[in-house]
């Protein structure tokens, strides 16, 4: 199965998506993870992509789609994906739609993890990421050695502040909320996850939705 998943910042789909791909025996595909890799390798797609993140902006089609492609093409994900940042826009939805094609494949579900705002808001500002790794951690100082023992420190990244946070949400809203119907009225299963409680129950929730979805087809 290719696996969307969609929400917005803080709906937890990071983690989710590890869970799930763990659980489904398939890579997860984040582009945030993709563009790292490229970064560290001096690919030119990489250098671009950081700088626009490091902005806080949204990456450029032509960038989330070239990486995307390689990825999606690699023998670890002949049996399927999870798609995890990588649709934020429909122009983005029907790239996507199109390179899967060429290779004679499709998105098979959506999982869109909802959550309101207090809540994203909350999340968001009271997280730290590691400097290194990347990695987000909640409940951690800035400045705390980071818990993966990488030599690295933990920060508070300037768009996990309020006003950063409350300009993503508006972001997601203006651009990524539009792609929920575009993929619906393109006859793909998009299925509402309660994001709110225990990991695990999240976790529980989303697995009974692509199991319906499995059924259904």
């Amino acid at each position: 199965m290719i696996i969307v998943l969609l929400g917005p910042p803080g709906a937890g789909k990071g983690t989710q998506g590890e869970l799930l791909a763990a659980r489904l025996g398939i890579p997860k595909i984040a582009t945030g993870d993709l563009f790292r890799a490229a970064l560290r390798e001096g690919t030119p797609l990489g250098v671009e992509a950081k700088q626009f993140m490091d902005r806080g902006d949204l990456v450029p089609d032509s960038v989330i789609l070239g990486i995307l492609r390689e990825a999606i093409a690699s023998p670890e994900a002949v049996r399927g994906a999870i798609l995890d940042g990588a649709v934020r826009t429909v122009p983005q939805a029907e790239g996507l739609a199109e390179c899967l094609t060429t290779i004679g494949r499709k998105v098979d579900a959506v999982l869109l993890f909802e959550a309101n705002h207090t809540e994203l808001i909350r999340r968001l500002s009271s997280r730290t990421t590691c400097d290194i790794c990347q990695t987000p951690f909640k409940g951690l100082q800035p400045g705390t050695a980071c818990p993966r023992n990488d030599g690295g420190r933990l920060i508070r990244r300037q768009d996990d502040e309020p006003e950063a946070i409350q300009n993503r949400l508006n972001v997601y809203e203006e651009l990524t909320a539009p792609v929920i119907a575009w993929y619906e009225t393109h006859g793909v299963p998009v299925q509402r996850i309660d994001a709110i409680g225990d990991v695990t129950d999240v976790t529980a929730r989303a697995a009974q939705a692509l199991e319906r979805v499995q059924h259904a087809g």
